[in-house]
């Protein structure tokens, strides 16, 4: 169990990091996430390959699959806009969305009851993504990516949990999305080339180390993690210290870009409203302990 816990923590530090290469890698948004999914596609279908592991699903099965991937790359897409456009961390607290939006979409995709309490806690982040917004002009554009983005990540999550029962080896679900994913931007690159101003499609040697690192350590290593995690811990605690991620990717970037010098007041009313929502989300759920 010591293991497992020590892996989940390490997975969520690795996960911090994922918001930063939006900003060490200077190729645009789009660009960047068609190099992470083809890289870690790639090495994904060779460690699959070498270990035994790689089979075909059915026809129906991979193409659910790649659908939840292609819903996946487009949040990606939209993420790394949100930071490209204003920094990581006003990218990473529109993220804290996600809970919000999927307390209103889980109901309606998956026929189930809405939880209120959730929505009333998503409420307080919305509040803080406000304040932020109607004070701090110089980020609107990345704000609106941002919110794009948590709505895009939470239908992403829910047709996962479609998807999930089908799929008895974890790891061949992740290939099949990532996978999907790519192809899916692959089809869609002449469109995004055409209404964007991208100038740079090749990245040099330090863009595609870092873009390595992303694809194999925060793609496949930290899905690898999360894994080996919740097969000895349950599925709330894993989600609840999730709720840790955005604090570290925060943090990270004020000591790496010191971003805290960029933003203003508003920002940190906000960001305050914000962990107040994920507080109370935390107490109620330790309170029911489940």
């Amino acid at each position: 169990m010591k293991q497992a816990f020590i892996a989940l923590h390490l997975s969520i530090f690795v996960a911090g990091f994922t918001g930063l290469f939006g900003r060490l890698i200077t190729l645009d948004a789009g660009a960047l996430v068609w190099w992470r999914v083809f890289v870690a596609a790639l090495c994904f279908y060779i460690i699959l390959q070498v270990s035994g592991k790689f089979r075909q699903y059915t026809i129906q099965e991979m193409l659910q699959a790649a659908l939840v991937g292609s819903v996946l790359c487009l949040h990606w897409v939209l993420f790394y806009g949100s930071i490209k456009a204003s920094n990581v961390s006003v990218g990473v607290v529109c993220f804290s969305l996600i809970g919000f939006f999927t307390a209103l979409i889980e109901p309606l995709l998956l026929k189930i009851r809405i939880n209120y309490r959730e929505l009333f806690y998503g409420c307080f982040a919305v509040a803080g993504i406000l304040l932020i917004f109607h004070f701090d002009s110089r980020f609107r554009l990345g704000i609106g990516l941002g919110i794009a983005s948590s709505l895009v990540c939470a239908f992403a999550i829910t047709l996962n949990k479609v998807v999930i029962p089908k799929f008895s080896y974890m790891p061949l679900l992740t290939f099949y999305e990532i996978a999907g994913g790519f192809v899916f931007l692959s089809i869609l690159a002449p469109f995004y080339l055409y209404f964007t101003d991208t100038a740079v499609l090749i990245p040099d040697a330090r863009n595609l180390f870092y873009i390595f690192i992303l694809a194999v350590f925060c793609t496949i290593g930290l899905q690898l993690l999360q894994i080996y995690a919740l097969k000895r811990i349950s599925a709330f605690t894993v989600n609840l210290s999730y709720n840790l991620e955005p604090v570290y990717t925060i943090i990270l970037a004020a000591l790496i870009f010191r971003e805290m010098s960029e933003v203003n007041a508003s920002f940190f009313a906000g960001l305050g409203i914000i962990i107040l929502s994920v507080l109370l989300q935390m107490r109620d759920v330790v309170r029911k302990g489940t």
